[in-house]
């Protein structure tokens, strides 16, 4: 599919007449306009002299290309896609100007017209009445030929819409010899469609300034020289320098250097991460001190920088059910509102002995009152502020209608290991009976092991700092341990079995037992006739879970589920350390599954995991979140993604989506709200056309306002 960047769409309901006249083209099937990102997707096949004629009918027009997708399905381009956007940074410098030129020119237009209009008002008494209609008729002129244009086509076509409401009022307001009120309410209209553009432009703006995070050039090291590429050029094993200051261009490994890394672009965390040789790095992320030399493990476009850049791009593309509802409410509206005139302008004067001038002038404020701009700017600038705010925090949600839902679920579902727990063993407990010899003989057996166990035994050796013994002979056990020859004498490591040799007193059964009731996993160190000591390990819990939790329930989360492979008594433990409101152990993925799909018809659930072992669970819940600080399957399968290895920034974007849903709700009200007033001052007949076009004015520039605020960061997260 062709992807084109179109400016001068002055609303979201023209966006849509937009597509759908295109779709009507021959290979127009497929056409997609979005009014967020001001984005036209169409097939190569299509004629674009009949799109840009439909576009020019309108006022937009193709600001840039952005590319050309041969196959759209594949999936290296479905990500080449944001890349491709970005790689051609100076395109966004290019149609910014360009819709600030478009702005220029209104506003001077505006401005002559409003300066015509004065003269006219403050020379009136002092003109003949002709020359004061011509003031009058060319300030009208000037800020409203191409609204009236639009509207007579749509008028001719009989196709209702803004524009054709417009059109209506000032021939009208014309014909009954209002000057004076036709001329502002062509200002007015102006202004509102300057205000309109530039509100959405706004919420476009901070988004734009959002995907500039990718860097344009690497410094490729090619046999000790040092060459300037495009980072598209970059193929996996290339070799990169990276010096204080630079961003850095893909995902990969540093093989020289070592230096803190600020990973704000990819994980919203603004506190730099150290980093030395063999250690991951992604692209987008600033090396701040040190000079690296990194390996690339991933060609640009499969970067975890250009999938989060594209899916931006996309989330913006979705419609929300509200916006879905509003577009169609909008289609009914509009006539609704042009019978409700009619009715207006003939009913008084024919059945009540009205004046048919001032009825019919009552009719034309109702036409304009009926203008549907703030009903349908309800959502889109909120939705696009909200997407860029959480993006901005290092949390990827994958469109409008997953916001929306974010800020609705009452029942959140969490899987245990690596999300409420880090997914490391620790140890836990100690439990020593041979202080000279127990650490000794476990840091000699478990040192050259790199079993997940042993690495948290030697952990706890480490921090102690003790001098280990050398092993003479090592033996694995099957299933039980491991047998050593440490100073000709043998020592056996692992669980009860690898000790059958022994008879183990009863006091310290009763302590194995108590361990493993408290969800332990218990390692036992011993010699020829003795137990010498015991490791009671547990998988550690995060931190942050204990206050996330809570901040959770104080949001008005009423229902955490915790969903765990583990048995029971583990499940148990951590469920209380946490603060869950329900637990579930020894659950197969199938049963998480289940148990999700159990949840789910009690409520809205949102299942959250790292990604990788909860794709079912997570792909069953109405919501899907996962962690990971950017593995492939987690962007993949969830709707929602955590790029940080924590829960810590959850809380935050449930609280923004619960406000954006506010603002939303609100400016619903308002926008009808407003009209609803207006048209109610028709019975005693006192509306006018001015009170009319600064309703609808008035309730367009608030609602854009209040959705815009969203993107002003807060300090604190509202609990409401």
């Amino acid at each position: 599919m062709n992807e084109y960047r179109i400016k001068g769409l002055s609303c979201a309901g023209c966006a849509q007449r937009i597509e759908d006249e295109i779709k009507q083209l021959n290979h127009g099937d497929g056409a997609t306009l979005s009014y967020n990102s001001g984005k036209l997707t169409v097939n190569p096949d299509i004629s674009m002299k009949d799109v840009n004629r439909i576009l020019k009918s309108d006022g937009a027009y193709i600001a840039n290309s952005l590319q050309t997708e041969p196959n759209s399905s594949s999936p290296h381009n479905h990500h080449a896609d944001g890349a491709h956007d970005h790689e051609h940074g100076h395109e966004h410098g290019d149609h910014d100007h360009s819709h600030a030129d478009g702005n220029h020119k209104m506003l001077k237009l505006l401005i002559t017209s409003g300066v015509l209009y004065g003269a006219a008002l403050s020379l009136e008494g002092v003109l003949d009445k002709p020359f004061l209609i011509t003031l009058y008729l060319l300030a009208t002129v000037i800020s409203g030929y191409t609204t009236f244009f639009r509207g007579l086509k749509n008028l001719i076509k009989l196709k209702f819409n803004i524009d054709t409401l417009m059109t209506i009022a000032l021939i009208g307001a014309v014909a009954i010899g209002e000057w004076k009120e036709a001329t502002l309410v062509a200002i007015l209209f102006g202004l509102n469609e300057l205000l309109e553009g530039f509100g959405m432009e706004k919420a476009r703006r901070s988004m734009e300034a959002l995907l500039q995070v990718a860097p344009k050039e690497a410094l490729k090291i090619i046999n000790d020289q040092e060459i300037i590429v495009p980072i598209s050029s970059l193929q996996v094993g290339d070799l990169v320098k990276i010096k204080p200051g630079e961003k850095i261009p893909s995902d990969g490994i540093i093989t020289v250097g070592k230096s803190s890394v600020n990973e704000a672009a990819i994980t919203g965390e603004s506190l730099p991460v150290e980093k030395e040789s063999g250690e991951p790095v992604f692209g987008g992320s600033i090396n701040n001190e040190g000079l690296l030399i990194i390996r690339i493990e991933k060609a640009y476009n499969d970067s975890s920088l250009a999938k989060i850049l594209h899916l931006v791009q996309e989330a913006q593309e979705t419609k929300t059910p509200t916006e879905l509802f509003i577009n169609k409410f909008a289609k009914y509206y509009t006539p609704l509102i042009m019978i409700i005139a009619a009715l207006v302008t003939i009913v008084p004067p024919l059945f009540l002995q009205g004046d048919w001038k001032t009825w019919l002038y009552q009719g034309l404020s109702v036409l304009i009152v009926g203008c549907p701009c703030a009903l349908i700017l309800s959502s889109p600038i909120a939705i696009v502020s909200g997407i860029t705010r959480t993006a901005r925090n290092g949390i990827l949600v994958k469109g409008g209608v997953f916001l929306e839902q974010l800020g609705k679920i009452d029942t959140l579902a969490f899987d245990k290991t690596g999300t409420l727990t880090k997914g490391e063993p620790h140890v836990e407990q100690l439990e020593i009976y041979d202080e000279d010899r127990f650490l000794q003989v476990a840091g000699a057996i478990e040192k050259s092991s790199s079993h997940p166990l042993a690495k948290a035994i030697m952990k706890e050796i480490d921090r102690r700092d003790l001098s280990i013994f050398e092993t003479e002979e090592i033996q694995t056990l099957t299933g039980s341990g491991i047998k050593a020859l440490i100073n000709s004498q043998s020592y056996w490591l692992g669980n009860e079995k690898s000790i059958e040799h022994i008879s183990i007193p009863s006091t310290i059964q009763e302590r194995i037992k108590q361990l493993k009731e408290d969800g332990l996993t218990i390692v036992l160190v011993a010699d020829e006739q003795q137990v010498l000591g015991m490791f009671g390990i547990s998988d550690e819990i995060r931190k942050e879970s204990r206050s996330v939790i809570a901040a959770l329930h104080k949001l008005g989360i009423k229902n955490t589920v915790m969903l765990t492979g583990d048995h029971q008594k583990t499940a148990e433990k951590v469920a209380a350390a946490v603060g869950v409101s329900n637990y579930y152990g020894g659950l197969l993925p199938e049963d998480k599954v289940n148990r999700v799909k159990e949840l789910s018809s009690k409520g809205i659930v949102a299942m959250i995991g790292d990604g990788i072992n909860d794709a079912p669970a997570l792909a069953t819940a109405q919501l899907g979140i996962a962690m990971g600080k950017g593995t492939d399957s987690a962007i993949e399968t969830a709707d929602i993604v955590l790029m940080q290895d924590h829960l810590g920034k959850l809380p935050g974007a449930i609280s923004l989506a619960k406000r954006v849903n506010r603002v939303i709700r609100f400016n619903i009200i308002v926008s009808l709200g407003l009209k609803i007033i207006a048209l109610l001052l028709t019975i005693p007949g006192w509306l006018t056309l001015w009170i009319a076009i600064l309703s609808d004015m008035g309730a367009t520039i608030f609602v854009t306002l209040v959705s815009l605020t969203i993107l002003i960061e807060r300090n604190k997260t509202t609990s409401k």
